[in-house]
């Protein structure tokens, strides 16, 4: 539905894209994720055509959009503030941007219907714009934006305004939604989270460049780069050495750990050279009583934080240079470790990744 091919954007000296390239299919839920300043909304901009690329080409559907005027493009944006019309009622809001198309009232009423159907506010049409909460608000201008049937959906940040228990609802929603509408959508974040929950696919970007294209398992399982790595989740790195290289496999010697073997992924690793390599903090676990393990350390605990369900733990360990970051479920008592406490953990070789150098420009990687 989308081919984005080369493009690059300067404002004056700075460069906010730099050689940018990637498809979306039609019918998928794409997501644009990355720090503040990464470029993704210049993106998602440049394919609305409020942003004009320096150089390269976007295509949607088959048709360059290049020249093209936002009004002429069959995309609709759903913007970062929801710009709900105060005066106006939920219908005649929905009902604003069908005005340049003189359907006819009876079509008109039809359309405006269907689209509040589809995000639940049927019986909320003679309700003003004020008088609407902040879930209510962003269901408006998801109708406003889907009654003009576009071929695509754009979302900058959609959610960022409502609380965490509303903006958690609000993702539900808007997923079932996507799949109800079967529209391609294209979703710009920051919340990493946010990102794996929604999306089939993700592009995570760093100053400008993508760095990886995956799915959210591969992405959060398998990250190119440390600072992918490290974006997406916790993440705990170490250094080893890599003893031999087997085509696409790496042996590391590494401290505490042993030798492991693992996928070479992006890293340029070769015998005799360092590199990092990380596990996630789940996949370590605590080992109580007389629980054994194939493969074991012994820590003690220096850092505790409790999250209802789950608790972090830091556990240094003799030997490495920084703790190991731990999450525990709270069933067996995590939540009541001392600090000081002694304890052992379990670890799955095959939990860990090599990790390449941060070069985004040069570890695109498409998934899925």
């Amino acid at each position: 539905m989308i081919r984005i091919t080369g493009v690059n954007k300067f404002y004056g000296i700075y460069k906010a894209l730099t050689d940018v390239s990637l498809d979306i299919a039609a019918g998928e839920f794409f997501s644009l994720l990355g720090p503040s300043g990464c470029g993704k909304t210049t993106l998602l901009r440049s394919i609305a055509g409020f942003e004009t690329p320096s150089s390269g080409d976007i295509a949607i559907d088959g048709q360059s959009m290049i020249g093209v005027a936002p009004n002429r493009r069959p995309t609709n944006m759903v913007f970062q503030s929801y710009a709900i019309f105060p005066h106006l009622n939920v219908e005649e809001n929905v009902a604003y941007g069908l005005k340049r198309l003189k359907l006819g009232a009876a079509e008109e009423r039809r359309r405006v219907g269907d689209a509040l159907e589809q995000v639940r506010l049927g019986h909320l049409g003679a309700r003003r714009g004020h008088e609407l909460s902040g879930g209510q608000r962003q269901r408006v201008a998801l109708a406003r934006a889907l009654v003009l049937r576009p071929k695509v959906l754009l979302l900058d940040e959609p959610l960022s305004a409502l609380d965490k228990k509303l903006r958690e609802e609000m993702q539900s929603e808007l997923r079932a939604l996507q799949k109800a509408v079967g529209i391609t959508f294209v979703l710009v974040t920051h919340d990493q989270y946010e990102a794996l929950a929604l999306s089939d696919r993700i592009a995570v970007m760093f100053g400008g460049k993508i760095a990886q294209i995956a799915t959210p398992k591969e992405l959060y399982q398998h990250p190119l780069t440390r600072l992918t790595a490290d974006f997406l989740g916790g993440m705990n790195f170490l250094s080893g050495k890599v003893v031999e290289r087997n085509g696409d496999r790496l042996s590391v010697e590494t401290e505490r750990f042993g030798r492991l073997h693992l996928a070479a992924a992006a890293t340029d690793g070769w015998p005799g050279e360092r590199i990092t390599l990380g596990i996630r903090p789940e996949r370590l676990r605590l080992l109580w009583d007389e629980d054994t393990a194939d493969h074991m350390l012994i820590g003690t605990v220096t850092d505790r934080a409790y999250f209802g369900e789950t608790t972090h733990l830091s556990v240094s360990v003799d030997g490495l240079d920084r703790p190991l970051s731990m999450i525990e479920t709270n069933t067996y008592g995590a939540d009541d470790l001392p600090i000081g406490a002694a304890i052992r953990l379990a670890y799955d070789p095959d939990a860990f990744v090599a990790l390449a150098e941060d070069k985004p420009e040069e570890r695109i990687r498409k998934v899925g």
